[in-house]
């Protein structure tokens, strides 16, 4: 894990002291890489790269980064891990390449020079990188199908600029810091900023599965070369399983691989558990193969007890396995402490991600580098309470929602007593719940459009709402679904919600802030399940009528986990903010964003009083 920058002159720009940028830029990203750093300027100054190094795979200092190609045609720049990057090498000293390292950057310079952008489907990894073809004279930037590592780009005073944060950019002299109204809007709405915006006008992040080639021309718009949706619907009848027993087979197979995978690294790899099946399946997984591999919990001393304490069924878990374990709790004191460096290490405002940052401080505090997380299990497996609940608001109100002047209508009259005595989404349950994209925002809205302006300028919220056209490309996201070969509704109905679970609630806001917390202490957390692979293996199992739902996927292991864990009710996890800051007169999530957004972008507070009654708490 890494943190990476460059630029390239799109024009004749006027000089530019890139020693002095480049150094701003990487310095704000220190914690990312605190191994290395590395900074290289071409010789005719147009193009520049800055890096700093987590050492996972080859730590050695070969391996670090600006890295060039054996004939000094390419130059890398690379965030992430190419988890077949060993497959991969083999492949390429086949054609007669050879290589100087035994990491996966070279791999896939290589990759590169081999098969320019047409290597992207081959990739099995995270990845962010910029690679520079000093023949061609062109910049090659792309990003992971999922979106697992970030990757923001401005374009400023002729001159293409990208970084891994957006705080980095604010390094650069002249971009645009206006504000963003669809990144505005789009945080009080989903609790994160939806990409490609940021809060700021002339800040966008490249899109998940995207690329983009820059050259002294300019930048070409972002090229999706992969979509996770699409693998929905990318097998054939006879990929099917014909029987439950097969079909448990190629799950467990399945899962067991992208563990397997996900664990290579010259360094230790540890294991965030909680008293879930997604982490406790990992864990189960990986101790298939070795008891060599620490586990972490992380616990709440406000929770201690009640049924959203994780420590007790983590540890039980841990040593049933014969796994080493520890748990570490967090008490208000601590949130204290911490609180500002949460705030400041978030890069982008977010409503969650303070469990990531506790569990990954006690990761660092241990002195490990790499972490799997049962992140995307839930999306992948139909884990939340949306499965159920999307499919039937939808079928009882689409009729309604065939004529939107009822549902407004509704919201006007009814709007000023729900927000007084209960959730203000209520008011708008007739307005949204009739189709795909409106139910979701029911479901995992934070605000709702409406509310923004008693807060937020009336002309930012309309055009910021207008720009993202949530609902509208929701509803498109789900449109081309069609049910599954072989299968019913019930199964086109799971397809449609994770497919909406993926691309907005573990996309932009889960993997976000496991990107953001574990970099804060230079931990890499790596997601087995969140894996263009394995989706494509899942493809045909999850369509099919035999696939488990949770918690019975967890019968597809030999072992089987303990009881006591499979029928805990799912509760989430919970991060007791609401406890946290009860004294506040607006409490939970919702006065967090507000203290969130006046801290993180201080020229447009939201209200005078907050930052005092957030530090009162």
């Amino acid at each position: 894990m890494c943190g990476i920058a460059g630029t390239l002159a799109t024009c004749e720009a006027r000089p530019v002291d890139f020693e002095t940028t480049l150094e701003a830029i990487t310095l704000r990203m220190e914690t990312r890489g605190p191994d290395a750093g590395g900074i290289w300027i071409a010789p005719d100054r147009t193009v520049a790269f800055g890096h700093r190094r987590l050492s996972i795979i080859d730590p050695r200092a070969r391996s670090d980064q600006p890295m060039h190609s054996a004939d000094g045609r390419y130059t890398i720049v690379f965030n992430g891990e190419i988890y077949n990057f060993r497959e991969l090498k083999s492949e390429l000293e086949q054609k007669g390449r050879s290589f100087r390292t035994t990491g996966d950057t070279e791999v896939l310079l290589a990759m590169f020079a081999e098969y320019g952008e047409e290597m992207l489907p081959r990739l099995r990894g995270m990845y962010a990188f910029g690679i520079w073809d000093s023949l061609h004279r062109k910049l090659f930037v792309a990003r992971d199908p999922f979106g697992i590592k970030p990757l923001y780009y401005t374009l400023t005073d002729g001159r293409f600029y990208f970084a891994s944060q957006v705080k980095a950019l604010l390094a650069v002299p002249g971009v645009d810091i206006r504000e963003e109204p669809a990144g505005h809007v789009g945080f009080f709405v989903w609790g994160s900023v939806p990409e490609p915006y940021t809060l700021f006008r002339g800040i966008h992040c490249l899109p998940s599965g995207s690329s983009i080639t820059v050259s002294r021309g300019g930048y070409t718009t972002p090229r999706r070369f992969a979509s996770p949706v699409e693998e929905f619907s990318r097998y054939e009848p006879g990929d099917l399983p014909r029987s439950r027993e097969e079909c448990f087979e190629r799950v467990h197979a399945a899962l067991e691989e992208s563990v397997r995978m996900h664990e290579i690294a010259d360094v230790p790899v540890a294991i965030f558990l909680s008293a879930g099946i997604d982490s406790a399946m990992i864990t189960s997984l990986a101790a298939e193969r070795t008891r060599n591999i620490e586990t972490m919990t992380l616990g709440f001393d406000v929770l201690r007890g009640t049924e959203h304490d994780e420590t007790r069924l983590a540890a039980l878990l841990a040593d049933d396995l014969g796994l080493p374990h520890f748990t570490e709790f967090v008490d208000r004191g601590m949130f204290a402490t911490h609180r500002e460096r949460v705030r400041e290490q978030m890069d982008q405002p977010t409503i969650d991600g303070v469990n990531v940052y506790f569990v990954s401080w006690l990761a660092g505090q241990r002195g490990l580098k790499v972490a799997l997380s049962g992140l995307g299990g839930d999306e992948l497996f139909g884990g939340y309470p949306s499965f159920r609940q999307l499919p039937k608001t939808v079928r009882a109100l689409e009729t309604i929602g065939a004529i939107p002047a009822a549902g407004r209508g509704w919201r006007v009259l009814t709007a000023p007593v729900m927000t007084r005595f209960t959730s203000p989404k209520y008011a708008s349950l007739l307005e949204y719940g009739g189709t795909w994209g409106g139910a979701y925002l029911l479901r995992r809205g934070l605000f709702m459009p409406w509310e923004l302006p008693e807060f937020l300028d009336g002309d930012l919220v309309r055009e910021g709402w207008r720009d993202l056209g949530s609902i509208e490309q929701m509803n498109a996201l789900v449109k081309p679904l069609k049910r599954p070969h072989g299968a019913g509704k019930k199964e086109q109905d799971f397809l449609r919600v994770s497919a909406l679970e993926m691309t907005y609630y573990m996309r932009t806001q889960l993997l976000r802030d496991a990107d953001w917390a574990g970099m804060a202490h230079s931990v890499e957390i790596r997601v087995p399940f969140v894996d263009m692979a394995l989706m494509r293996q899942m493809a045909p199992l999850r369509a099919s009528v035999y696939f488990p739902g949770k918690p019975k996927v967890a019968e597809t292991l030999p072992r089987p986990l303990p009881s006591e864990l499979l029928q805990r009710p799912k509760t989430g996890f919970h991060v007791p903010v609401r406890e946290w800051m009860e004294s506040t007169p607006d409490r939970g999530l919702r006065m967090w964003a507000r203290y969130i957004y006046e801290t993180l972008n201080p020229a447009r507070a939201v209200a005078s009083d907050v930052h005092q009654l957030v530090r009162s708490a």
